[in-house]
């Protein structure tokens, strides 16, 4: 596959939007275009055109019926379109066809959300992740490529250039993701090592869909300066840094790259690594825009992907954004009311910051046990790990043993590395005795 850059792009193209709606993909909102024409503008794109369709089902060759693709073509030939995108997913054959009828280039909304991935990756990470999902996304397509090779015909001792070179083209894409493939996977085992290195300390994820205001919540909470941009996907790579919890003590908080509707599966598959700090954290903040009309469809879309990556079972707080911006309160009394426990804040004027706060100590707190401790005086070990990670609110000594009361995370009291160290639970894991040596 020799496509540059340049040419997967639609960088200063003049685009031509195109959304249908079908019984089992219905249009979300007044305004149907309203987040491929955010896409659109993300990845660079001039919008000179738009157009709509309510169908009952698919027409199998064009995606669109007859009348409405000869509406298309006399739109982008009036707009002088050079590209032309579609909200929703097409076949190799769809856009092949639509190509040919349009005379303009076609892309789907995968292949749009996979290019804007491309263009906003920086780290090495992101853009191995990236260039796997273009990779398992083009190779299906390379047909359409060689098309023009066509009049070509390959049969058994003579093959035509456009069959061989097709074929050259699929081994070598192939090729290209099993090695891809390989680095990655040494990039998740190092990634899943790093995180394990942080399994004692709290760690929060901030979740959500895309530009729902996390990095911006992130750099309230954090007092940090993460970049913070108003555009989908203005984040990819995962930042984690240490928030300050009053009355608490430290956690660690990671922002990661925002989900979508119908987020490219190779996509969520490809990005495992980068999720990684999701899928161990202990917490997950699911960051709504509490101003977007579709925040109901968006939560939705948001959970279908946790459950993807393997964390539904996770505690979550929802925490509803962009109160700032609501014009009619009436929205977030609705939103309030089917989500009871949800936090209404405005991470960029700081309103409710507290509440979120005191929200994310509470469902911490659960996590942490009573434990009564009869340690030997002189076991320096576990008197040392009890120091670092718990608070001990009183202690005796008889002879030369210590017992101590406090508290301390649940899931640590297991991490005391020590011969005979006997660990009971009492009164349901909510208080728990430790006998060491």
């Amino acid at each position: 596959m020799n496509q540059s850059r340049e040419d997967m792009t639609v960088h200063l193209e003049r685009a031509v939007l195109v959304s249908v709606a079908l019984p089992q993909r219905p249009w979300l909102g007044d305004d149907p275009l309203d987040e491929i024409r955010g896409l659109a503008e993300t990845a660079g794109a001039r919008v000179v055109g738009e157009l709509t369709q309510k169908r009952h089902g698919i027409v199998p060759a064009t995606y669109i019926g007859k009348g409405k693709l000869a509406e298309l073509t006399d739109l982008a030939k009036a707009e002088g379109a050079e590209v032309i995108i579609f909200d929703n997913d097409l076949s190799p054959a769809q856009v092949r066809n639509l190509e040919q009828a349009t005379g303009a280039k076609v892309l789907d909304r995968s292949e749009l959300i996979l290019d804007i991935f491309a263009t906003r990756a920086r780290t090495i990470e992101s853009k191995l992740q990236v260039e796997l999902a273009q990779l398992e996304y083009a190779l299906p397509r390379l047909k359409r490529m060689w098309t023009h090779l066509s009049r070509y015909k390959g049969g058994i001792g003579l093959r035509g250039p456009g069959e061989t070179q097709l074929e050259e083209d699929r081994r070598l894409v192939g090729n290209k993701i099993r090695d891809l493939k390989e680095r990655l996977a040494a990039v998740q085992a190092r990634k899943q090592r790093e995180v394990h290195s942080r399994n004692e300390e709290h760690t929060i994820s901030l979740v959500g869909y895309t530009n729902a205001g996390k990095s911006t919540l992130m750099n309230r909470l954090t007092g940090s300066s993460v970049y913070v941009e108003n555009k989908l996907f203005s984040t990819l790579d995962t930042r984690t840094r240490q928030w300050r919890l009053s009355d608490w003590g430290r956690v660690l908080l990671s922002d990661t790259v925002g989900f979508i509707r119908d987020l490219p599966h190779h996509l969520v598959a490809s990005f495992k690594a980068t999720l990684e700090e999701t899928r161990q954290a202990r917490l997950l903040l699911h960051v709504v825009d509490a101003s977007n009309p579709q925040a109901e469809e968006h939560i939705v879309a948001v959970k279908k992907v946790l459950e993807e990556i393997g964390c539904t079972e996770k505690p979550t707080l929802l925490v509803l954004n962009k109160i700032d911006q609501l014009k009619d309160q009436s929205y977030l009394q609705a939103l309030v009311a089917h989500h009871p426990r949800a936090v209404a804040v405005s991470a960029y004027a700081g309103t409710n910051i507290d509440s979120l706060q005191d929200a994310v100590i509470e469902m911490i707190s659960a996590d942490f046990a009573q434990v009564t401790i009869d340690v030997d005086a002189g076991n320096g070990r576990v008197l040392a790990y009890l120091a670092a990670h718990a608070e001990i609110f009183k202690q005796e000594f008889h002879d030369n043993r210590i017992k101590m009361v406090g508290v301390m995370p649940r899931h640590l009291v297991r991490h005391i590395q020590e011969p005979d160290v006997l660990i009971e639970e009492v009164g349901g894991a909510k208080e728990v005795k430790v006998t060491a040596p």
